[in-house]
Parts: structure tokens; C-alpha cells; sequence
């Protein structure tokens, strides 16, 4: 479970993960967590307890790629449980399942992140090879949560949606985490880093435009297309799912919309990855 505490998440260590709270982000765990082959820190533990609605509908979201061509997807495994995950413990199914929030055929792996969150900034690599390594019957795609007003998370979500309308999200992915927290001119954190820019001062949708920009979009455009009714009825979808999945922080991975999990239940990113393919094969074995 979530400690909540009175500090802001943009302002955590860059792998605590973001909790859904009202006017306060969560906080690191108490202990460190372990470490990844490779020597990366884990992101520190959640829950997602929040009553799933009964219904929901789908909110549109693409999958991000990288700018070589891609690998052929691997062939799917056969689904063998030998006692390595445990259903309550490492992930959690979502009772009523819930739709996807794409249109895909595929098993739908789906990410509920945000740029403003430092936790899915660390976890977004390891994302990145869970959709080089899915099979062929499964398919990345990803949904922006919008918990965290205080840190703009709203308006980093609005963004994203626009640019997917426009067909620049997927370019723009990468550009978008580095704009929060490299060049940081989406960054809701003051200049001193200390704390949080004042409401009136935080990043603007045409600020996001000017990211996206560098991919193709016109800035006037994108931001007729973020503050259309549209994109507010895709925000609006999202936020719905996002609640109906149970989702309490990010980032939270969920399988078909029947399974989640968050990568500090598992234990390490590169756990994240052999969980997120194991439940893949339970799906497609309807396990």
C-alpha cells in the first residue's frame, strides 16, 4: 500500500512512483528497492484498490515506436504456471474485466502513465523492450492518467490524446519524457526545483504543441484539436478506465483489461517484463 505523504511526486527520486491522491503524490517506500540484472532500481511498492466500474468505455490510445524498423515479433509461449506468480501478490485481476482501451484484436499490454510522473520517466526503457518482446499475439499501447492535477498531469494528458489525433504520438513519446525532465520546459517544477510553479505558471497546451512541432504538427492546430470536444470525451473515457482497472499509481501495467500490476509488486523491471509475457500466455491459454 501507498504511504501517503505531504511532498510532491515530481520532486521524489526519480523512480518512486506516483500515487492517485487528491491533492498529494505518494512517496517513496521505506526500504530500497531491489535491483534489477542490470543494476536498476525498482520502483518503490503500490496497491490499486479502487472499486472497478462495472462499465467503461474504451479510451483510444497508440503505442509508441522506436524510429528503426521493428523486430519481428517473437511467436507465442505455451502458458506453464509453475508457482512463480501469485494471483494477489505480484498481480491482481480486475473483477468485472473491464474493456480494453483500444480497439485492437490482440491481447492488449497496456502502460497507464504519465510524462509528469518520474517513476514511468524510469520505467519508460524497460516499456520500451516489454513491446519489442511481446508476441505476435499481443500488442503494446498506452493510456495517460490525469490524478495529479497539481503537477499538470491533466494537460500532459490532453496532450498526448491531441497528438495521437494528429498521428504524432508515437514520434513525439520520447521528446515528451525529455521535456519534463531534461530540458524541462514541461516541467510543473519551479527553477529552483523546490517545489511546485504556481498554477498560472505551469506549461501550457501550446507549450506541448511546441514539443510535437518538431515531429510534423502545427502548433495552431494541435491546440484547436487538444481543446476540442473530442479530445475531452477521449480524457474524460480515460479517466473512467483508468478507475475502473483500479488504478492507484503509476506506472500500473494491465493485461486485457483483467489483470494489473505495478512494477514494485514484482520486485524489478526486468520481472515487470517476464510477468507482463506470462500473463500474455495465460490470456491467450484462457487461464
Amino acid at each position: 500500500m501507498f504511504k501517503r505523504l505531504p511532498i510532491l511526486c515530481a520532486a521524489m527520486l526519480a523512480l518512486a512512483a506516483c500515487s492517485h491522491g487528491s491533492d498529494q503524490a505518494g512517496s517513496a517506500a521505506p526500504t530500497p528497492p531491489p535491483a534489477t540484472s542490470a543494476g536498476t532500481p525498482a520502483a518503490p511498492a503500490s496497491s490499486a484498490s479502487a472499486t472497478p466500474a462495472s462499465t467503461a468505455p474504451a479510451a483510444a490510445a497508440s503505442t509508441p515506436a522506436s524510429a528503426t524498423p521493428a523486430a519481428p515479433a517473437p511467436a507465442p509461449t505455451a502458458f506453464v504456471d509453475d508457482g512463480t506468480w501469485v494471483e494477489g501478490k505480484h498481480y491482481f485481476r480486475i473483477e468485472p474485466a473491464q474493456p480494453k482501451a483500444t480497439s485492437t484484436s490482440k491481447i492488449e499490454v497496456l502502460e497507464v502513465f504519465s510524462y509528469g510522473c518520474p517513476a514511468c520517466n524510469a520505467f519508460h526503457p524497460t516499456v520500451s523492450k516489454l513491446a519489442q518482446e511481446l508476441p505476435a499475439n499481443a500488442e503494446m499501447a498506452y493510456l495517460p492518467a490525469s490524478f495529479i492535477p497539481q503537477e499538470n498531469w491533466p494537460m500532459l494528458q490532453r496532450a498526448y490524446f491531441a497528438a495521437q489525433a494528429l498521428g504524432v504520438a508515437e514520434k513525439g513519446n520520447d521528446a515528451m519524457y525529455d521535456a519534463v525532465w531534461k530540458t524541462r520546459e514541461l516541467s510543473a517544477m519551479n527553477a529552483s526545483n523546490s517545489g511546485l510553479k504556481p498554477p498560472s505558471a505551469l506549461p501550457t497546451i501550446d507549450d506541448a504543441a511546441k514539443v510535437y512541432a518538431k515531429f510534423g504538427a502545427d502548433p495552431k492546430e494541435f491546440a484547436a484539436v487538444a481543446n476540442s470536444f473530442t479530445i475531452n470525451t477521449k480524457m474524460k473515457r480515460a479517466d473512467e478506465l483508468v478507475k475502473a482497472y483500479g488504478v492507484e499509481g503509476t506506472p500500473t501495467i494491465v493485461i486485457d483489461g483483467k489483470y494489473r500490476f505495478s512494477p514494485p509488486e514484482v520486485g524489478s523491471y526486468e520481472k515487470s517484463v517476464q510477468l507482463a509475457k506470462w500473463l500474455v500466455a495465460k490470456e491467450a491459454a484462457g487461464k
